[in-house]
């Protein structure tokens, strides 16, 4: 083999060695920008899954925050209020901190702890957090009697068992807001807003006085049953 056949190999022979190298450092880096990428998911699905995801609860109580017109009409109709507030399933904190800048001593339960500590951060952030106090808490297992404005954004299916609830605990004094969903059984002092953004609002002398007049009326009827046997 002469000197230029020579050259003529090694140089082909190098060609087909970095072109075996190339599909080599490409199949590389797929599987780094893959594994980048996939990573990225996984965090960003940590970080943002507590605030999409239902908290555990007795009832399923899915994390949606309230709209800003949802908002106004809580304060709206609570504005000749004063004292304290509760927010009963907080989430982002966004009713207790709009509340505790309209005077209010506000507080917030909320079974998801991610969303807690979210609520805290706002809360300092925004300046509120002397007036503001947020539970990491399962509402059933709350009382609620120190409070005389509650805010429930609700579902239907927990709206009667939290009327026996609020029924049996609250001051006669008290008021309750309910968004989204009204009370089954309870009639509204007065509404506001409209569609999705409608709020409810009872007053807690005349549920308390019903409440006691359906007890008494079942009282009654299991009395009648008894003597009937």
């Amino acid at each position: 083999m002469t000197q230029g056949e020579l050259s003529t190999d090694t140089a082909q022979s190098g060609q087909f060695s970095s072109e075996a190298k190339e599909p080599q450092s490409r199949s590389r880096l797929g599987i780094i920008v893959t594994g980048v990428l996939g990573g990225s998911l996984v965090a960003l699905y940590a970080v943002a899954a507590p605030f999409v995801t239902p908290a555990l609860r007795k009832v399923c109580l899915p994390f949606v925050p309230a709209t800003s017109a949802q908002v106004e009409n809580v304060l709206r109709v609570l504005q000749a209020r004063s004292g304290s507030l509760v927010d009963i399933g907080s989430g982002d904190g966004r009713i207790v901190i709009a509340a505790a800048k309209q005077g209010f001593k506000a507080s917030g339960f909320e079974l998801n702890p991610w969303l807690v500590w979210y609520s805290r951060y706002k809360a300092w952030r925004e300046g509120v957090h002397r007036s503001t106090a947020f539970h990491i808490s399962d509402l059933w297992k709350v009382s609620f009697a120190q409070y005389s404005n509650v805010v429930i954004f609700g579902v239907p299916q927990m709206m009667e068992q939290l009327e026996l609830k609020l029924a049996s605990e609250l001051p006669s004094t008290a008021k309750v807001v309910a968004c989204r969903f009204p009370f089954p059984s309870w009639v509204p002092e007065h509404t506001d807003g409209e569609g999705i953004d409608t709020v409810w609002v009872y007053d807690a002398k005349t549920f308390k006085s019903h409440g006691h007049m359906v007890t008494k009326r079942t009282s009654e009827h299991m009395d009648t049953a008894k003597s009937q046997v």
